[in-house]
């Protein structure tokens, strides 16, 4: 065999090897890929797994442990507060007051305390409280866990809940936020975290002052004794008098809390509740806790222009705006899930551009309704908007 043969077979030989070598360097690299892949898959599945575990962890966490037996014995439980102005948003609480009751409406425990925000407590005549008195008050975190053993389970009965549902949200919200940052700025020396409660579960959340709507009942002073005199229950006036200025807050609010607790025993029996979940409940900028049908309804986007004020010769056209007042005998969701059907624009504000005004008072007219009535804008009750959605003109869409 020649040299140069001999060569060729050699280099043969050595291309034969490189090709070999790659060959079980690319089946290394995918049997790694595949390790790889295997393990990744292994891994995602394992987090996944392990994210899942922790979602079921917190939501136990969060889901609050309650006294059955208590509950048994008292299942509902009236609550007043006072405050230092109107929104939760942008007041404070500076006292709760609590009774619970048995299914027999007999007391069962009772819970009163003065708040202290550390922020302006507004003026006495909102809430009957010194300045002195407040500040020796709590603070909210401090009683926190005591109002959830109070509310938790329970079915809560308030006189107008968007605005006391939306003060204790709001409230309890506030001292789980300052306890947070506590925790978080804590130093080594101080290890225990600070665990202030939770924003409370009521099983159910009872509105006294929208149940006495759902009768029809008209009045322009929606204040719990106001309401009780309406219902025919024997209560003193509302209106202040010399007799009443000698009385404690912590008496006024808990001759308050127990007529919010007369009310809803009488309208049990008469069937006509206004009743929500808080899980259905969401606050709007004013932090008062609205329904979501209610809230969403503000945010649809409007499809078409506003033909102006409402004539019972055209009725409704799409595009028209509508504005509900409190006082309407349905659940004024069912108004509000029409008019957006419909295609029509709900607001929470009247203004000048406000079509027409749902409402079933005539006479004595208070808020939105004589607003309404001083800017011209016509008034329909309930059941004249429910009959006029059935024949919605066609409107002229807004241009992009």
């Amino acid at each position: 065999m020649s040299d140069e043969q001999r060569s060729e077979q050699q280099a043969q030989r050595q291309g034969r090897r490189r090709r070999g070598g790659r060959r079980r360097r690319s089946n290394r690299s995918s049997t790694q890929r595949s390790d790889n892949s295997n393990n990744s898959a292994q891994q995602n599945s394992k987090q996944q797994s392990n994210a899942s575990a922790q979602k079921q962890q917190r939501k136990k966490q969060t889901t609050p442990s309650v006294d059955r037996e208590a509950i048994e014995r008292a299942p509902y439980v009236a609550l007043s507060v006072r405050s230092s102005g109107i929104h939760p948003s942008t007041s404070r609480l500076v006292s709760i007051d609590a009774v619970t009751f048995s299914e027999d409406g007999e007391q069962v425990e009772q819970f009163h305390v003065v708040l202290n925000s550390g922020k302006d407590p507004g003026p006495y005549h909102l809430h009957g409280l010194h300045e002195d008195e407040i500040a020796q008050g709590k603070r909210f975190g401090e009683v926190l866990k005591r109002v959830d053993k109070l509310i938790d389970g329970r079915v809560l009965l308030v006189h107008n809940a968007p605005r006391v549902w939306g003060f204790v949200v709001s409230e309890a919200r506030r001292a789980m936020a300052e306890a947070a940052r506590a925790n978080r700025q804590r130093g080594r020396q101080q290890k225990r975290r600070q665990r202030v409660g939770h924003v409370p579960q009521p099983q159910e959340i009872v509105d006294t002052l929208a149940s006495a709507r759902r009768r029809g009942l008209q009045f322009a002073d929606t204040r719990v004794l106001n309401v009780a005199r309406e219902l025919g229950l024997e209560a003193p006036p509302a209106q202040a008098s010399v007799a009443r200025t000698k009385l404690s807050e912590a008496e006024t609010s808990r001759e308050e809390t127990l007529m919010i607790a007369r009310m809803f025993f009488v309208q049990r029996a008469w069937q006509l509740l206004a009743v929500q979940t808080p899980e259905a409940l969401r606050a709007d900028k004013f932090g008062l806790q609205r329904s979501s049908v209610r809230i969403d309804a503000t945010h649809v986007p409007r499809e078409y222009e506003n033909p102006g004020v409402y004539t019972p010769e055209r009725g409704l056209v799409q595009g028209m705006e509508v504005v509900v007042a409190p006082e309407i005998a349905m659940d004024p969701d069912v108004i509000i899930e029409a008019a957006v059907r419909e295609h029509l624009a709900y607001s929470e504000k009247l203004t000048r551009q406000t079509s027409v005004v749902v409402c079933n008072k005539r006479q004595d007219l208070v808020g939105k309704a004589m607003h309404g009535d001083r800017k011209g804008i016509p008034l329909l009750t309930d059941e004249e908007f429910l009959q006029a959605c059935q024949h919605v003109a066609e409107g002229k869409p807004i241009k992009d």
